[in-house]
């Protein structure tokens, strides 16, 4: 028997956001007769203890008889428990500096690292994550900013909606100009979020060729690709391949697009060394026509200019004016209205739970048992004491040798 520790998650501030949902948790125990999972009392989940309990589920003061543990945000070096196996998002594969202490704390510890962002099949596509819910509420938010920086409607804060179910509700108060167009980068998991949005509010996808040269009596959308917004610059054809290989020879191709569009929602994944999509040269320019962008990707002083800080759920927007490079008022006609919140699938937590279950206990919980493809193998960061050999490459991280 596998003992399974849902866990109070302990990151300021903190996240309500769990592994499994009351009815996901019943459902392991009843069909997995080789597991059990009990879950840790925590007053700051949005499903309350009780929810558990009403399922049968034990709660416990401690989890230190179980063999996993599963949480959501980092959790704090000093309540790492000894010789456990931990699932959670560690923020530790890129190196960042903010948590070396807690992957030293990790190895000193003998912990058993596993990271939902390294969960990947053979082929290394990530099998789990929130980024459909990033999309979802990033292009919500980014009409809340829409009615905002217009006061043409006001849209119920999506944190402060009882469920999706409700937020979606919201969505009736949105009213666009015919040929208000909107620009989305990206074909993951984040930029179908986003389109589950535009889809619900009835928002016509056209293709790239017809966004960039016909009018339309409606509000239209289209959705870019790398090889839409990138050109290599010496002219060649541009090849995918070559491009994530080494982006060096490309460079951003999404002006015609700006000139054009009204809107802009960042879906895509980008990685440090690719060209950026706008730059802050770009925005100045009197062809540059975008006025909201829904930054959801959210990589500050990245690929999206006016990205210049990330926003929060309480206070999701600013505004940027190009001229000067610096922030003003969201509403300032000169401004760019931006939507830059860092943690958006905190706003909606128990559906963005619901899915993350979901996903796991199809993909990810089977491997637990018996891990012949080595899914859980190929996502342990740390094991033994030491990192196991595809994250090797943090042993200077580890080290101290190298600034994050």
């Amino acid at each position: 028997m596998i003992k399974i520790g849902i866990i109070k998650e302990g990151k300021t501030p903190p996240d309500e956001r769990v592994p499994f949902s009351p009815e996901q948790c019943k459902f392991i125990n009843d069909n997995y007769p080789n597991l059990k999972v009990v879950v840790q009392k925590s007053d700051v989940r949005r499903f309350k203890n009780e929810k558990y309990q009403n399922k049968g589920i034990d709660l416990v003061d401690n989890v230190d008889d179980c063999d996993i543990l599963m949480g959501i945000k980092e959790v704090q070096p000093q309540d790492l428990i000894p010789n456990k196996t931990y699932f959670f998002f560690s923020h530790t594969i890129k190196k960042q500096a903010y948590n070396r202490k807690l992957l030293i704390e990790a190895l000193k510890k003998n912990i058993t690292l596993i990271d939902y962002e390294t969960l990947t099949d053979k082929n290394g596509f990530r099998l789990i994550g929130f980024g459909r819910y990033a999309g979802i509420v990033g292009c919500y938010n980014t009409f809340y900013a829409y009615g905002k920086r217009t006061d043409s409607f006001d849209l119920k804060r999506a944190y402060l909606c009882h469920d999706k179910a409700e937020m979606l509700d919201e969505l009736t108060k949105v009213k666009l100009p015919n040929n208000y167009k909107i620009v989305i980068t990206g074909g993951g998991r984040v930029a179908n979020g986003i389109i589950e949005i535009l889809d619900k509010l009835a928002i016509k996808k056209i293709s790239k060729t017809d966004f960039l040269n016909k009018s339309f009596d409606q509000p239209v959308y289209t959705q870019l690709f790398p090889e839409d917004y990138n050109k290599r610059i010496d002219n060649r054809s541009f090849k995918v391949e070559e491009f994530f290989a080494d982006a060096s020879g490309f460079e951003s191709n999404f002006m015609p697009y700006a000139k054009v569009a009204d809107m802009y929602m960042s879906g895509h994944f980008w990685a440090k060394g690719s060209p950026f999509i706008f730059s802050r040269e770009d925005a100045k320019s009197p062809d540059f026509n975008v006025k909201v962008v829904g930054d959801i990707s959210c990589d500050v002083d990245g690929p999206v200019a006016c990205s210049i800080r990330s926003s929060n759920i309480l206070s999701p927007i600013f505004g940027y004016y190009p001229e000067t490079e610096s922030e003003t008022d969201y509403s300032d006609k000169n401004s760019i209205t931006v939507m830059a919140v860092d943690n958006l699938p905190c706003e909606l937590p128990k559906d963005a739970s619901k899915d993350f279950g979901k996903e796991f206990i199809a993909k990810v919980l089977p491997h637990l048992l018996n891990d012949t493809e080595q899914i859980i193998e190929r996502a342990t960061i740390c094991k033994n004491g030491d990192l196991m050999p595809r994250f090797e490459y943090l042993r200077d991280f580890v080290n101290g040798e190298v600034n994050a």
